[in-house]
């Protein structure tokens, strides 16, 4: 091993935790659409709190595909013929997503407003579901067979761990969801997203002690990178605190400090998911010995290295642009002419 091969294994989890965290807040806004919005402004107000950003956040997730592509093949390779119909699920989800956004103002009809508005919620609400469940398959190991070939069958990928998983990431970026609303709303629906945000931190919580008892119940495995990296724990504790501050925030008053502890909290998840797989990037539930690592699957020394070049110069771009398009539309939503 290298320290490019750790170093990229690291930036996959900067990528994913930063889709996680900027996305998942889009999906939770989508899974409240119907739920939360008495009325058609209230959905509009919904839809123009994520209008502005929407696009930018999933960008993350093509520059994670992206990554792996090319700095670890082998793994890309494998996990998109194994998840290859559920990613086109995924994707024609997001792809109805941003169809909604752009077109649901576009012709004032009721019955218009309405089917698309059911496909926003619908669409949101499976892509965070299957988001999760591909990390609950990639968790327990999917059948790889000595060659790094999928050996397994589509219904083989949905087990009752990869559902919990997939419940639990629904309700994290939910509660994620309420929290940035509750941010960047007033009036009426302002304080009903608090009660929200509260129903959803409360349900996050309950399925985060169920998925962390059935880790420790069918993944032996995931006790022994903690063993070798009692570091890791510090991660657990700010995990915890991070999740429990959301309600204490609530109670504050204080709706930046709880999205931010719900920002923390997705993070925190996404390094424990890396501590738990190091350094597998897809373990094998065939034989352990087949598991697609960092070491194995990766890309020629000379390829990540000029992969990390262009990462050094490419990412402060990346993050200047994204805090300048938050910075530029932050406040509260406020409805005008060219809203959606």
């Amino acid at each position: 091993m290298t320290h490019l091969h750790l170093l990229w294994f690291i930036l996959l989890g900067v990528l994913l935790a930063g889709y996680a965290i900027l996305d998942g807040f889009d999906l939770g806004v989508g899974s409240l659409h119907l739920v939360v919005a008495k009325n058609d402004e209230e959905r509009r107000v919904l839809m123009n709190a994520i209008g502005p950003v929407w696009d930018g956040n999933e960008v993350w997730l093509v520059t994670f595909g992206g990554a792996l592509f090319a700095a670890f093949p082998r793994a890309y390779a494998t996990a998109f013929s194994g998840f290859y119909l559920p990613f086109m699920v995924l994707l024609f989800a997001l792809i109805f997503r941003a169809v909604t956004l752009e077109f649901r103002s576009k012709r004032p009809e009721s019955k218009w407003r309405g089917t698309l508005d059911f496909l926003f919620f619908l669409a949101s609400i499976g892509s965070a579901f299957l988001f999760g469940v591909a990390v609950g398959d990639v968790m327990h190991g999917i059948p790889i067979d000595a060659q790094g070939n999928f050996a397994g069958t589509l219904l083989g990928l949905v087990t009752p761990w990869s559902v919990l998983v997939g419940a639990f990431t629904l309700s994290l970026f939910t509660l994620h969801g309420a929290a940035y609303l509750h941010l960047k709303t007033e009036g009426e629906l302002h304080e009903r997203l608090r009660t929200w945000t509260w129903t959803a931190a409360g349900v996050a919580f309950v399925l985060y002690i169920f998925t962390t008892i059935a880790a420790l119940l069918t993944l032996p495995q995931a006790k022994e990178n903690f063993v070798r990296f009692p570091l890791a724990w510090v991660l657990v504790a700010a995990n915890v605190l991070a999740l429990a501050n959301v309600p204490r925030a609530l109670f504050l008053n204080r709706p930046l400090q709880a999205f931010v502890s719900s920002a923390v909290t997705i993070a925190c998840l996404v390094a424990l998911l890396g501590v738990e797989m190091y350094p597998n990037l897809l373990p094998s539930s065939l034989d352990p010995k087949w598991s697609l690592t960092i070491f194995n699957a990766s890309s020629s020394e000379k390829t990540l290295g000029i992969m990390a070049l262009i990462a050094v110069l490419g990412m402060p771009f990346v993050v200047g642009y994204t805090s300048l398009v938050y910075w530029v539309f932050r406040g509260r939503v406020k409805l005008g002419h060219h809203s959606y």
